[in-house]
């Protein structure tokens, strides 16, 4: 017997284990660390030569091991409390916000961010901080500010200037966001949602809850500089994204609790009794039927975003002949790539955070009249209502809208005209200069509504499997939306760098087929 034969053995009978341990009600640790356990030895007994090839390179199994210190590291700090709040009366708070709008955009926030805003901890702001500063200098880069584009353009100098600019201004960002978020969690709790009333015992009032407040502050501000920090080392020392790869692993660190939701009885500790029965269960109860249909679209959705992720038009392009010598150089036929979903998860990230704004303003207004405008009312409550109609279809047309936005100012049809007419290449059919530019913009414009209707279907997808199938939103969550997007873009460009690394060394990559 091979070891590939055991690691085999070992996986099944580990997953039985866990099994019988969720079945009979045993420890929830248990059963998840057999679970685990027996899913990652059945996945070695069948995982291909590649895989195994990554580790027999000494600089890529450093870079491996390096990546996962850091991210080790990462999810210990996920635990560490701020001192001086109590965490089950704040994890009981924002139990009951999470049935609101707000508490939804948290929730949102916090699965894109990599951070824990239901959880008091040193990384409750994540990397969001970090990323409201990239998109804000890309922005301004992008002919809004001549100096930054200016340095945009400037090559690799130009980009390391950038990096040290959006460092800078994570800072204030990260102080803005923490201020708002100790200040909500020590405001008295007076029902009406301004205030959670956490503030500790014998800081109510005077200096100490000034002394309190500033070190909240600092240690959070603190918190997500680490996190940035961690994310550049990653950069340099380990392989794939930092910053990407920590979001990432905080969209996967879900899974657990998402499937306890699912399939645990809270009260018991077993499986629910309705996994087992066809047409069982009832509400938030998982029935058979409705188990083999979610497995069903989670393979469909994830093969689907794969395709779409990596979908290309490619633009034919012709470079001129010219003589050197007695020499012919150039003539060759290339390709322009143009990415199908070049905005990425950008859209969807502003579309579902700017629909929060319409039930502030209508709730505002309800408020203020006394609950005698009762249109504004019901407007806030559409707005809030996820699964309703107006907030699906708001969603897509935001999601188009920030798309084509995103695209505008991230691809510059004129610029690449230019730059092939620099490098003595042409559109077979079309002058260089404005003729390549508007065919470039016209086929920009058409592959810009494909992906923005891939990027709409997926977003609404949660929505949709949630109302129909009447499953928790946070499993929903991992069967569209961001964070399905999100993992599966840092996977494929991880995969990436590794077959770079292999490829370089001669070896087959992780995507040939053996």
């Amino acid at each position: 017997m091979n070891w590939r034969s055991i690691c085999l053995v070992a996986g099944i009978a580990s997953l039985v284990g866990g099994l019988v341990t969720f079945s009979y009600g045993g420890e929830s640790w248990l059963g998840w660390t057999l679970t685990i356990f027996g899913a990652a030895a059945s996945i070695l007994g069948f995982v291909p030569d590649q895989l195994l090839t990554i580790f027999k390179i000494p600089e890529l199994r450093k870079k491996i091991f390096i990546t996962l210190i850091f991210l080790a590291v990462y999810r210990i700090g996920y635990y560490v409390p701020l001192p001086m709040i109590d965490q089950a009366k704040m994890a009981e708070k924002m139990a009951d916000a999470q049935r609101g709008a707000l508490g939804q955009v948290l929730g949102f926030v916090s699965l894109f961010s990599g951070g824990n805003l239901s959880n008091a901890c040193i990384f409750s702001l994540g990397i969001m901080p970090y990323i409201s500063a990239s998109i804000i200098v890309q922005l301004l880069s992008s002919g809004v500010v001549p100096s930054l584009e200016k340095l945009r353009k400037e090559g690799e100098s130009g980009r390391k200037k950038l990096n040290e600019i959006t460092r800078y201004l994570t800072v204030p960002i990260c102080i803005i966001q923490a201020i708002m978020v100790v200040q909500t969690v020590m405001k008295p709790d007076t029902g009406d949602g301004g205030g959670m009333g956490l503030a500790p015992t014998g800081y109510n009032d005077g200096f100490e809850l000034w002394w309190f407040g500033f070190t909240a502050v600092i240690t959070l501000t603190a918190g997500t500089v680490l996190l940035m920090w961690l994310g550049e080392q990653i950069d340099e020392y380990g392989i794939g994204n930092g910053i990407s790869l920590i979001i990432m692993a905080g969209i996967v660190a879900r899974i657990p609790d998402a499937t306890n939701s699912l399939l645990i009885d809270s009260a018991t500790g077993k499986l629910k009794d309705s996994v087992f029965t066809l047409g069982g269960g009832s509400g938030a109860d998982i029935s058979l039927e409705k188990l083999i249909v979610l497995a069903f679209l989670f393979v469909t959705v994830v093969v689907g975003v794969i395709a779409m992720t990596k979908a290309q038009r490619r633009i034919p392009t012709q470079s001129a002949k010219h003589v050197r010598g007695r020499r012919v150089y150039g003539g060759t036929r290339q390709f322009l790539p143009m990415k199908v979903n070049a905005a990425g998860v950008m859209p969807v990230i502003f579309a579902s955070t700017l629909l929060i704004l319409p039930w502030f303003f209508f709730n505002a207004i309800y408020n203020l009249s006394d609950s005698s405008l009762g249109w504004a009312g019901t407007l806030s409550t559409m707005f809030q209502n996820h699964r309703g109609w107006l907030y699906n279809f708001m969603y897509v047309i935001m999601i188009y809208v920030f798309t084509y936005f995103w695209v505008a100012i991230t691809f510059n049809p004129k610029e690449i005209a230019d730059n092939l007419k620099d490098h003595g290449s042409f559109i077979p059919g079309y002058r260089p200069g404005k003729k390549t530019a508007d065919y470039l913009e016209r086929v920009l414009m058409r592959v810009t509504f494909v992906g923005a209707a891939f990027l709409a279907i997926i977003a609404i997808i949660p929505n949709v499997i949630s109302s129909e199938l009447e499953i928790p939103v946070q499993v929903a969550s991992f069967y569209g939306g961001t964070g399905l997007l999100i993992v599966i873009s840092v996977a494929l460009d991880l995969v990436q760098k590794i077959n770079s690394h292999l490829v370089m060394r001669n070896y087959p990559s992780l995507t040939d087929e053996t």
